[in-house]
């Protein structure tokens, strides 16, 4: 039989092609998912995999070009050469023992901007009937080997080119479609990974503690991976983070957003607005920004933008009914999270036993029994949380001799106590220590101090005056030319006042991807996912050295070590996935259409019930609406015990019709009904929150897996 390849095809005559692209654009097509994807060269770049990575200098050297880097991950080396010298250096670069493979570079003509690299492997498919016989003899001609089968994939598998090949993958895999025999080939291409979410705010890149790729003071991971987890949840609304401090300007556009600012309270004048009142009331507006700072396309960011945010501005005394007072009302308005970036001003602060009791309860009956994540700040006089230092050369001889240190807040049991690094991942100087430390979260460097009644805040003794490295906290600050500095923004802000909100915010994260993590297991997850880093120089006021970890994996200086977002965020998720089993799959429609009054706080309320028996362990809600202006609606699920759990805020915009499938993945508060009764009925509740426009309920639907 004649083939109607041209005379260079390396097929066999004995399978004739049959589909695929012809042979002027077989170079140009890639077999991608069961679609066929355009491709271009770019004109001034091509790749090699070399044999030793030793190699490079040499070939270098041979191919003179203007430009070198690694790609994909270090496994090929990018070329950058002028566009008429392509060819000749490529062809060049064949030829070179030091060469094991050689490709063009493509950009993907839907998406220019997208790049392409060849590796040398291709991924086929044959059909069941296909022999062991006749693959050889389909893959040897064209210069194919096999890797190995691909599991779960029959006859199926992973080859790779030989130096019998003369064509480029993307060739070779088009002429392998062409075959009846063929169900897919698949280059393995490398494209670079899609950039992790990076908000537009445009103070966003001065936050070093979120992410940064290097520079000046900046140590490679002395972040805290906040891009990664964004990849994940930026936060959720229906997570509430509560930040006790001396005030909050409210007023200021990143610490609003629509259904952000949640049951504010002033403990100090007894109302519910929260403002700083004294000029020197700049802590709160500062630490808030680190937690919970918008989204909003300027200023800065929070390590959880999406959460809720309770401001609660404390008294400035610390007493029995005052610590009551400030975590119980945290509990009964909705706190998942309570960050206090304050200690006592004293060195030796025991809780009494009202005290003791108040952080309990709202660390074991808060958050409806899974409790609240309590986050304290460790101090900043580089003194143990809790043991004796023999103190000298104290301005003013505030203390001398050996000096009792206890932090009766940051030991205890349910309190997650935040020490400091630093942007060089060294100990921040000033940073409390000890073994109740849990773990450490990124802020500024600077000397140590101390808060005492009638002297002031004075530096620990012995002062340090030497230069410290390390970079400042980027965050809010009060608006209208009060508070550290006249632009709304600081960019000096640090201490473990800095820390604790970022580990506050993590928390948040968390809680917002498995709602129904216990404030205990937050803390686990924090500290077994955090990063290790070391700090093996003495500190510079009282030549401690304890910057490694002990047999536990616990560091004074850095607890369990400093604060990942991804690692936590993802462990997290983790947890709500595990553990499930589902025995039965039930779905239920209302397609009966309903009217939504214009602006009725009540809403209407569409039910669906479940008589089937059962613990919902799985659930999906379908919704299908159509309204003037979407963003004047919410949707809300009440499951028959009562428990409610917001689908959608009012952030559709001018949008005006609307489906969408909301799920554990994509809403995570539906992790609290999970372990709910199913029976009984389901409602879906729709409000129209402003005047003017109309709209309709078309249906929905609601997917529960029954346990």
């Amino acid at each position: 039989m004649t083939s109607s390849q041209p005379s260079d095809s390396p097929l066999p005559d004995s399978v004739p092609p049959t589909a695929g692209p012809r042979d002027a654009v077989i170079g140009e097509i890639i077999q991608r998912g069961g679609e066929e994807l355009r491709v271009e060269k770019v004109p001034t770049r091509f790749t090699t995999r070399l044999r030793h990575p030793a190699d490079l200098a040499a070939l270098q050297a041979v191919l003179n070009p203007l430009a070198v880097r690694a790609v994909a991950a270090g496994q090929l080396v990018e070329w950058q050469v002028s566009a008429a010298s392509l060819e000749p250096t490529l062809a060049l670069a064949r030829q070179q023992e030091s060469v094991r493979f050689a490709s063009h570079v493509y950009r993907l003509s839907e998406s220019p901007q997208t790049w392409v690299y060849l590796t040398e492997e291709i991924t086929v498919q044959f059909t069941p009937e296909t022999s062991e016989q006749a693959v050889q003899g389909i893959l040897a001609p064209l210069g194919l080997a096999i890797d190995r089968p691909l599991p779960g994939l029959a006859n199926t598998f992973i080859t790779h080119l030989t130096a019998a090949a003369r064509e480029n993958p993307i060739k070779l895999a088009n002429r392998l479609i062409r075959l009846d025999q063929v169900m897919v080939a698949e280059p393995n291409l490398v494209v670079e990974t899609a950039t992790l979410h990076r908000p537009t705010d445009d103070r966003y890149p001065q936050q070093w503690h979120l992410s940064h790729g290097g520079g000046r003071h900046l140590s490679t991971g002395s972040h805290i991976q906040a891009e990664a987890a964004w990849n994940i949840t930026r936060g959720s609304r229906s997570v509430v983070i509560a930040v006790s401090d001396d005030g909050f300007d409210l007023d200021h556009p990143d610490l609003q957003g629509m259904g952000k600012v949640v049951a504010p309270i002033d403990l100090r004048d007894r109302d519910a607005v929260p403002l700083p009142v004294k000029q020197d009331e700049n802590h709160g507006t500062a630490v808030a920004g680190l937690a919970i700072g918008e989204e909003n396309g300027t200023g800065i960011v929070g390590v959880a933008p999406g959460c809720s945010f309770l401001p609660i501005r404390t008294t400035g005394f610390i007493d029995d009914a005052a610590i009551e007072q400030l975590f119980g009302e945290a509990m009964q308005r909705g706190a998942a999270v309570i960050s206090c970036s304050w200690s006592p001003a004293s060195n030796y602060f025991p809780l009494t036993l009202r005290q003791t009791n108040a952080i309990t309860r709202a660390a074991t009956e808060g958050r409806h029994g899974k409790g609240c994540v309590i986050v304290f700040s460790a101090g900043n006089a580089n003194r143990p949380v809790s043991g004796t230092i023999n103190e000298a050369q104290w301005p003013q001889n505030a203390l001398s001799g050996p000096t009792k240190w206890l932090n009766g807040f940051a030991i205890h049991p349910d309190v997650i106590a935040v020490s400091a690094s630093t942007s060089l991942n060294t100990k921040a100087a000033y940073s409390n220590w000890g073994e109740h430390i849990a773990v450490a979260a990124p802020s500024n460097n600077a000397p140590p101090n101390m808060a005492l009644p009638r002297v002031g805040t004075i530096p620990t003794g012995p002062e340090v005056k030497q230069s410290l490295p390390g970079l400042g906290m980027v965050t809010s600050d009060r608006t209208q030319g009060a508070g550290y500095d006249p632009s709304n923004y600081t960019n000096t802000f640090g201490g473990t006042s800095s820390s604790c909100p970022v580990v506050a915010g993590v928390a948040g994260l968390m809680l917002s991807v498995n709602p129904n993590l216990t404030a205990q297991q937050v803390r686990e997850i924090l500290q077994t996912t955090a990063d290790k880093i070391l700090d093996p120089n003495p500190d510079p006021q009282l030549g401690l050295r304890h910057g490694t970890y002990d047999a536990r994996g616990h560091s004074p200086w850095f607890g369990y070590g400093k604060v990942n977002a991804f690692a936590a965020v993802q462990a997290a998720q983790g947890r709500a996935f595990r553990d499930r089993r589902v025995s039965q799959v039930i779905t239920q429609r209302n397609q009966s259409p309903i009217a939504i009054p214009d602006h009725q706080p009540q809403g209407i309320d569409s039910t669906i019930t479940i008589s089937q028996a059962g613990t919902v362990m799985d659930l999906q809600i379908q919704v299908s609406l159509v309204h003037e202006f979407l963003g004047d609606l919410s949707l809300t699920l009440i499951a028959p015990s009562g428990a409610k759990v917001l689908l959608q805020g009012r952030t559709l915009g001018r949008q005006s019709e609307w489906r969408q499938v909301y799920s554990l993945r994509t809403t995570p508060s539906l992790m609290g009904l999970i372990g709910q009764p199913a029976p009984g009925a389901w409602k879906l509740q729709v409000v129209d929150h402003a005047p003017t426009a109309t709209g309709q309920l078309l249906e929905w639907s609601l997917t529960l897996g029954l346990g």
